[in-house]
């Protein structure tokens, strides 16, 4: 028996070492193949640098390479897709975003380009003032840096000031789809890593605020949506510098933007670490998108209520016991429907 397991396991070893000297002697040729192209990209022709761009991406993306080929030929790659972030031809930018987020979408480590990429991605998206003048460009580039908390997760955690960063800046650029795609990207980076995220939580508030009041109903579903996360990932600490805000937001014309802020305050209710101190400041919102004109909503509202109280009575049942058995009738006022 041991000895089948040890002849299994060497067979194993050389199956695998044989394929990783094959996917090297694959993505040497293809680098060998590149040579002429790469040095296409620092020639002072604009059309150049394009079709040498242009033919990397035909031998590499288009190609159906393995992923492990793929891997060692976008280490190679990196830094000079990185240069070309800043080509002075908006083509040659753009088609160097897009070959970015397909190795980064294709690569089995996505994460050993971190070293290389967040800086670069600061350095275009996180300045004071905006570097890419294309806004579409700026849009592809967000979505990058989505993709990548996507498929690196954890592994961003040493780059929370390079996102946060970021993120300040994107969530108020004057691109509305930016705006948007920025506030999903905190989303999924504060679940991505929560340990860490709270410590610069506070610094997407201010940005998050200034815009949850945006033209665009689009905008401000995803300013509250991204609010809850930065909140509930956060310290805790800021509930009161935007509950004004929301509140304001249970007012607006469009059903969907007080159908986030119902769900964004339920969930506080729910899941908030020190939800009990805010609970005479949410329980008011909840229970006024309990009278909300869409059905949907005052639903949703009344289905949050009931979660939130038994969630309550379940956290509390031994001081709530006595009360409950000589609780024959429900309070005045009490919400219709409620238990």
């Amino acid at each position: 028996m041991f000895v089948s397991t040890l002849i299994v396991a060497i067979s194993t070893v050389k199956m695998a070492t044989t394929m990783a000297s094959g996917e090297e002697r694959a993505a040497s040729e293809v680098l060998r193949a590149l040579a002429r192209h790469l040095n296409g990209l620092n020639e002072d022709s604009k059309t150049t640098r394009k079709r040498s761009l242009e033919a990397i991406k035909r031998e590499t993306i288009d190609k159906g390479l393995s992923s492990g080929v793929l891997q060692k030929v976008f280490t190679c790659l990196l830094n000079s897709l990185l240069k070309c972030l800043s080509d002075p031809m908006e083509r040659c930018r753009e088609t160097a975003i897009h070959m970015l987020g397909d190795f980064i979408r294709c690569v089995p480590q996505p994460e050993d380009s971190l070293p290389y990429l967040m800086p670069a991605l600061t350095q275009r998206l996180g300045g004071k003032e905006i570097v890419e003048p294309a806004e579409e460009l700026r849009l592809s580039m967000v979505e990058v840096v989505t993709l990548t908390v996507e498929v690196c997760g954890r592994h961003l955690a040493p780059y929370l000031d390079d996102m946060m960063k970021i993120l300040q800046r994107t969530i108020v650029d004057p691109f509305p789809d930016v705006k948007r795609e920025s506030c999903k990207c905190t989303v999924h980076f504060a679940k991505s890593v929560p340990e860490h995220f709270h410590m610069q939580a506070e610094s997407l508030v201010k940005p998050l605020m200034q815009t949850v009041s945006h033209q665009h109903s689009r905008v401000r579903v995803s300013t509250i949506e991204a609010t809850g996360a930065v909140i509930q990932y956060g310290t805790g600490k800021n509930v009161d510098d935007v509950l004004s805000h929301l509140a304001q937001r249970l007012f607006d014309d469009s059903p969907q933007v007080r159908k986030a802020v119902t769900v964004v305050v339920g969930d506080w209710l729910l899941h908030l670490r020190d939800r009990y101190s805010y609970f005479h400041k949410l329980i008011p919102l909840l229970l006024s998108s309990l009278s909300d004109d869409i059905p949907e909503i005052s639903q949703r509202a009344a289905d949050l209520w009931r979660q939130t109280g038994a969630l309550w009575e379940q956290e509390n049942e031994d001081d709530l016991k006595d009360k409950m058995d000589f609780l024959l009738t429900p309070p005045d006022l009490y919400p219709a429907g409620g238990e």
